[in-house]
């Protein structure tokens, strides 16, 4: 998550510190009716309902939560695990509403930090599937100067996607490469923005730039757009943008409500917003 100080993303198991007081609702990468039953955004909006309800917050007070979280024992690799298996039933959601589940590829473009690693981590969940015909193709486009992912969690999620046969890893570093990955992106199912977080100040530098010129084209054609955290270059404590900007049609982002989602052009960038909840415990809302 762009709030997050350290994720990861394991796909198994449970990363639960023992002991550690938690809220009573099925967490995302616990809960297999998201993937094995057909919900609807409705259906998830009510199974999150305490998220969805709970008071927002600005994103230095969600960096503050996150830390307070690892530092009461939760992993980051399990707040990154839930927030990636949010993000997949999102999208499936999405897909079903409109009619577009199995239509085309799913493409998610993921920037180099965490961010980006809630999108391998919905990747894998959407590409594995509770059953074989449930699967999907879905291309993960790193976008950045960098080879690899920044952070060593995201890095995990993205070298544990070349174990699944229908996920491409693509990797665009310049404009060029990126109008490359755009040629046919009209046939795309969804786009999932996992691009950046908070903390975006003045205009997009290269490629990320590129690539949301490109989402923006691909939406006008038609083309779902799904936001991870907050629609790139959207500041999630004032609901200021950068230029460019993405303009989602769903939202989904983490814990509790976000300011910056509220306030400003947040509502009208960030389209319908979900709040998931990914495993953080009320005390750690706290100080």
């Amino acid at each position: 998550m762009s709030e997050r100080t350290a994720a990861g993303a394991g796909e198994q198991g449970s990363d639960r510190a023992p002991g550690t007081a938690r809220d009573t609702a099925t967490l995302p990468a616990d809960d297999t009716a998201l993937q094995a039953e057909a919900l609807t955004l409705d259906d998830l909006a009510t199974r999150w309902h305490d998220a969805m309800s709970a008071g927002p917050i600005g994103a230095e007070a969600m960096r503050g939560a996150d830390r307070r979280a690892q530092a009461l024992g939760i992993r980051g690799s399990e707040l990154m695990r839930n927030a990636g298996a949010a993000v997949a039933a999102v999208a499936r959601a999405m897909l079903l509403e409109r009619g577009r589940w199995g239509s085309g590829p799913i493409l998610v473009l993921a920037g180099p930090g965490n961010n980006g690693g809630d999108g391998s981590v919905a990747a894998w969940f959407l590409a594995r599937g509770p059953h074989a015909n449930d699967a999907r193709f879905v291309a993960v486009a790193l976008i950045a100067t960098e080879p690899r992912p920044t952070t060593r969690e995201a890095a995990r999620a993205w070298d544990r996607l070349g174990q699944l046969a229908n996920v491409e890893r693509l990797h665009a570093a310049t404009p060029l490469e990126v109008a490359l990955l755009g040629h046919g992106i009209e046939r795309a199912a969804l786009i999932v923005d996992a691009l950046l977080g908070t903390g975006v100040r003045g205009p997009l530098r290269e490629p990320v730039r590129s690539a949301v010129e490109m989402i923006e084209r691909a939406r006008a054609g038609g083309v779902p757009l799904l936001a991870v955290d907050t629609p790139t270059s959207v500041d999630l404590s004032s609901g200021d943008a950068s230029d460019p900007v993405v303009h989602a049609d769903v939202t989904v982002t983490f814990h509790r409500p976000k300011l910056g989602l509220l306030a400003r052009r947040g509502p009208a960038l960030a389209g319908r917003v979900l709040v998931a909840p990914i495993g953080i415990p009320r005390d750690a809302d706290a100080g």
